[in-house]
């Protein structure tokens, strides 16, 4: 892409823009001084984007039809075969739609990507690939990943595979539901504010949001580097162990995995829970979103867990009631300037990136009518409150969100685990075609008291089914 040179004129607004008054002979002094520097990043053009290489061929796929795609699940369905053998042999994955697969299109829920072909696999993608699984293609995911519901993928709403009328939950709303109607083995989400747990909830999967940077991020779109995580929505159990053991450890690449430590999990499949004990997050339970049904059989659960040997106990975290507004306040300005204000590549970081992504992408700025509604609500408050607060409210968010994740690690050193509902409610209705705009970011944020904070406290957590209720 050629690079072109300032004029004395653009050099001119600029200074105005950044509060600068430069004297005419001093904007000639600077359009050749930025021009000179130009001259270096152009040179850039001439060499590779120093990309990891694509292994294990495969073709671009093809977007289902309406009939052969009832639930709105899949985004491309196409075949990649991995290794002869391995771990995940004879396993069918598939990866929601902010992952890249070299060759393979990705849309992130949005028309403003529609189009964009990866040029690399992701990491976990060669993880899956080298240890014999089948990637068999992208599911449809909620645009810009930033809803808990599951209308806002702009290619179209993915439904409930129990009750088509409901939410699937969002934003890997189909992961869970190719995995909860038996179409696919296993499925890759992402987890920003309990994006894998609540379609997991809502439909039925077992949903693991891992440790943050347990599981590398390396070619994955997210939303803002402390809270981007990536992890396995299955059938069982035993699946969810096997493909996060596959796919957890350092890769080398992304930044975020400082002491990153992957285990062994699947041999402590058979360790039972004698003895383990589990704390009942009093501030987890009777919330104003919470439904009694949802409550009651959470609860029952734990009573089962504790004849089999569990010891249950109730401990309190009085700031988990407000820990989904501190995690909100500690990303909402970072996480618009990392997505759209650096068109998706974040700074600070040493990632690789493809340098063809950023150019699509920041056509944003020409087509912003077609963002979701989400997404213009959290660019419209990310950019007031820049402009009149500065950042003062994301770094008192950060802040208390140190205090948070001190709460939560006092009453975890006196119990193995919280249990609490993942999602206060069931799975809702879908919203109507023609939803309002307050309704439809209502819906999309109504779930996340019980799974936003532990994104930012960067705990693991894990969705595990405990009963249906209508």
């Amino acid at each position: 892409m050629p690079i072109r040179k300032p004029t004395t004129e653009q050099i001119s607004e600029l200074a105005i823009t950044l509060g600068m008054r430069l004297e005419p002979d001093d904007v000639d002094a600077y359009q050749a001084l930025v021009s000179r520097q130009l001259e270096g990043f152009a040179a850039l053009d001439a060499l590779p984007d120093g990309l990891p290489p694509v292994h294990y061929p495969r073709t671009p796929g093809l977007r289902p039809t309406a009939e052969e795609n009832p639930l709105g699940a899949w985004y491309v369905r196409t075949r990649v075969e991995g290794a002869a053998d391995g771990k995940l042999a004879g396993r069918d994955v598939v990866l929601k739609d902010n992952v890249m697969l070299g060759g393979v299109p990705l849309m992130n829920g949005t028309t403003t990507l529609e189009g964009y072909i990866p040029p690399m696999d992701a990491t976990i993608v060669s993880r899956i690939l080298d240890a014999g699984g089948t990637i068999v293609g992208k599911a449809a995911c909620e645009a810009y990943c930033l809803s808990g519901s599951s209308h806002t993928n702009q290619s179209g709403v993915v439904r409930n595979p129990h009750d088509p009328e409901h939410s699937a939950g969002g934003s890997s709303s189909g992961s869970a539901v190719l995995v909860a109607a038996g179409e696919v083995d296993m499925a890759i989400g992402g987890d920003q504010g309990g994006s894998i747990r609540i379609p997991s909830s809502f439909c039925g999967t077992y949903g693991m949001k891992p440790t943050w940077g347990l599981v590398p991020y390396t070619g994955i779109l997210g939303i803002e580097p402390t809270i981007d995580h990536t992890g396995p929505i299955t059938a069982n159990v035993r699946d969810n162990v096997l493909l996060l053991e596959v796919i957890a450890g350092p890769d080398g690449l992304d930044s975020r995995q400082v002491g990153a430590q992957p285990d062994a999990y699947t041999e402590t499949l058979e360790d039972g829970i004698e003895g383990l004990r589990i704390g009942l997050l009093r501030e987890g339970f009777g919330l104003e979103t919470s439904e009694p049904d949802v409550d009651a059989k959470v609860r029952a659960a734990g009573e089962r867990l504790a004849s089999l040997g569990a010891k249950i106990s109730e401990v309190s975290v009085p700031l988990h009631l407000s820990g989904s507004a501190l995690a909100f306040a500690a990303i909402s300005q970072s996480a618009m300037h990392t997505m759209f204000q650096t068109d998706g590549c974040g700074t600070g970081r040493e990632d690789p990136f493809p340098p063809s992504f950023l150019d699509l992408h920041r056509g944003w700025r020409d087509r912003a009518d077609e963002l979701p509604v989400t997404v213009k609500m959290m660019l419209l408050l990310a950019e007031y409150l820049t402009q009149q607060y500065g950042y003062r409210y994301q770094a008192k968010g950060v802040n208390l969100m140190r205090t948070l994740r001190a709460a939560y690690d006092g009453v975890l050193g006196e119990v193995d685990l919280l249990l609490l509902p993942t999602t206060p409610m069931k799975a809702p209705r879908l919203p109507p075609a023609d939803v309002s705009v307050e309704e439809s970011a209502a819906v999309s944020f109504a779930m996340v008291a019980n799974t936003q904070p532990f994104n930012n406290t960067h705990h693991p957590a894990m969705s595990i089914p405990c009963g249906m209720s209508h």
